[in-house]
């Protein structure tokens, strides 16, 4: 996992190296200056000369110089390496996403993916920060603090052979009581996040149906169980700081007791004065040094359950992935399916089964099917977005898995059933399908969807800004929009997921009419409800239960299929109603 995870350093494999190397430096300077001013104080005490006193002060001022510098360096190297790691660390996330296949997407959850982009990688980011600093700082200050110790305190320093063990033992224990708490943690995290996703994604449903109430107690309950959690495992880590300060009390009140009575009893020359201050001093800088790596360990804890998220996400495999050698040359857009069976979780029900279909290239082909019917499912095998189960899709007389992903999905042009549109302007929008399209294709395409319509009312055109997913825009514009976006790729194959039903029956007319004149020899596959959208297509796909019920044109389907005939049946008597 941590091997994983490195491989994101890269260019700042230099500052984290750096960081430790000044640190250590800073160390050595905050354990040595102790040892000085032991020395000074007992110069003072026994009365040493003005210019004795005058060089100790110097290389103290020199000395405390050194060590600010080092803490700056070391700060610097620190923030650099672990900002620059996170940075590393989302990129490769996020092209690691953009790899995946619906099946690796639908294996994760948005929220999820989401809170393992921002919080995950900021833990990660906060534990590699304490790592290349405080974790290097924390040991070595422990070492050489407890050295200089001996040295100066000889036997006293022992003490810390007792209470360093009982300390670590306390620590231990919290970390071991904190840690499965941090698992539950993030699952509430990723709920939370997802309730907070839904409810803005939706807000003006939620208006509509007036569930403001509702979703602000379901919020309350999901933010509540994140807090206890929180709560819970704070009270656990707040241990930590009470028994850090007993350990430090009680080390320094042995050390004044003990020091002070040999001292004042004993006249002890091996002990004195200047002693007894660094000795307090290296009491502070050791428990210190415990009470940060308490942090670290604390830190690591949290981090380690984030790391695991963020490695999960790394180390998925592409379902879908390329050949070796794939073709790249697709002569024409004819699709097949031969004995094609499909389940969007392996060994359960099939969503689609033994499906086999042929369909020539430029042929304009309607499916209709009720609600789960598994239409969508059917025309996601062409671009390869799934892979069946069984069978093979074929395009262009080649089986869709030997083709090269980038080639197959530019021959493929889909206008899916929920329209997506980004936040930026219409034509940056439409250079999604394009990105090199002239002014011209911008027109024509636009014309073909009937968007130039509402495009030429805009106020700044093809530069109007367009909210997140269209926002600012009605559902029969997102439609002609994307239907545009999809005109300019050109393609072989042109799918429409029911993207026409937000538009009146008009511009539907218009649209499809359109289509004929400007993709001739495309084969054009449109998913709808109504008849009237697929009326006119070559051969018309009846759908039922992941199967295929019924082909024929119009008319062949109104004498012989009784799906058909039904759904005929029921809009006609719904539009003279």
């Amino acid at each position: 996992m941590y091997r994983k995870l490195f491989e994101s350093l890269r260019e700042y494999i230099t500052p984290s190296i750096k960081a430790p190397i000044y640190v250590s430096c800073e160390v050595v300077m905050e354990c040595v200056i102790p040892f000085v001013v032991a020395k000074l104080v007992n110069n003072i005490r026994d009365g040493s000369s003005f210019e004795n006193l005058l060089l100790y002060g110097a290389i103290l001022i020199i000395m405390a110089f050194l060590s600010l510098l080092f803490g700056i360096l070391a700060g610097n190297a620190c923030s650099t390496a672990s900002c620059g790691f996170a940075k590393n660390l989302r990129s490769d996330m996020f092209r690691a996403i953009q790899n995946f296949s619906f099946e690796n997407i639908d294996k994760f959850s948005t929220a999820s993916l989401v809170t393992r982009l921002t919080t995950d990688v900021n833990d990660v980011q906060e534990s590699y920060m304490m790592i290349v600093r405080t974790a290097i700082r924390g040991p070595l200050m422990l070492i050489f603090s407890f050295v200089m110790a001996l040295i100066m305190g000889g036997k006293i320093a022992l003490i810390f052979l007792f209470v360093i063990p009982v300390m670590c033992l306390g620590l231990y224990a919290i970390a071991r009581k904190a840690m499965p708490i941090f698992k539950i943690l993030f699952k509430r995290y990723d709920n939370f996040n997802n309730s907070i996703q839904e409810n803005i994604s939706a807000i003006r449903l939620v208006k509509a149906f007036v569930r403001e109430d509702y979703e602000k107690q379901k919020f309350s309950q999901s933010s509540g169980a994140l807090c206890a959690d929180f709560t819970s495992v704070e009270k656990i880590i707040a241990l930590n700081n009470p028994l850090a300060q007993f350990s430090l009390y009680t080390v320094t009140i042995f050390v004044l007791y003990y020091g002070t009575y040999k001292i004042i009893t004993s006249h002890n020359l091996d002990l004195n004065v200047g002693q007894i201050s660094s000795l307090l001093t290296y009491t502070m800088q050791i428990l210190g040094s415990l009470m940060r790596l308490s942090m670290v360990l604390v830190m690591i804890s949290l981090a380690r359950e984030s790391a695991v998220r963020i490695v999960e996400v790394l180390n998925e495999k592409p379902v879908i992935t390329n050949p070796q050698n794939p073709s790249r040359n697709i002569q024409n857009g004819s699709v097949e399916f031969e004995n094609v069976s499909f389940s969007y979780e392996h060994n359960s029900k099939f969503a689609l089964q033994d499906v086999n279909l042929r369909i020539e290239s430029g042929e304009t082909i309607g499916i209709l099917g009720g609600t789960g019917s598994a239409k969508t499912t059917l025309v996601q095998l062409i671009p390869r977005l799934y892979d069946p189960d069984k069978g093979c899709v074929r395009v262009s007389g080649v089986d869709v898995r030997n083709y090269d992903l980038k080639t197959l999905r530019d021959s493929v042009a889909v206008v899916l059933q929920k329209n997506e549109l980004f936040s930026g302007t219409v034509r940056e929008n439409l250079r999604f399908g394009n990105d090199g399209a002239t002014e011209a294709e911008f027109a024509r395409a636009c014309e073909v969807a009937c968007a130039d319509e509402f495009i030429q009312n805009l106020p700044q055109k093809y530069d109007t800004r367009i909210e997140q997913n269209g926002r600012n825009l009605s559902g029969g514009q997102k439609q002609r929009l994307c239907l545009a976006r999809a005109l300019l790729k050109n393609p072989k194959i042109l799918i429409l997921d029911d993207s026409t039903s937000a538009v009146d029956t008009q511009t539907d007319s218009k649209i499809r009419s359109g289509l004929r004149k400007f993709l001739p020899d495309a084969t054009k596959i449109i998913i709808a409800q109504r008849i009237l959208s697929v009326k006119d297509a070559d051969r018309i796909i009846i759908m039922e239960g992941g199967k295929i019920q019924g082909i024929g044109t119009h008319e062949e389907l109104l004498k012989n299929n009784r799906i058909y005939g039904e759904i005929y049946s029921s809009q006609n008597r719904e539009e003279s109603e």
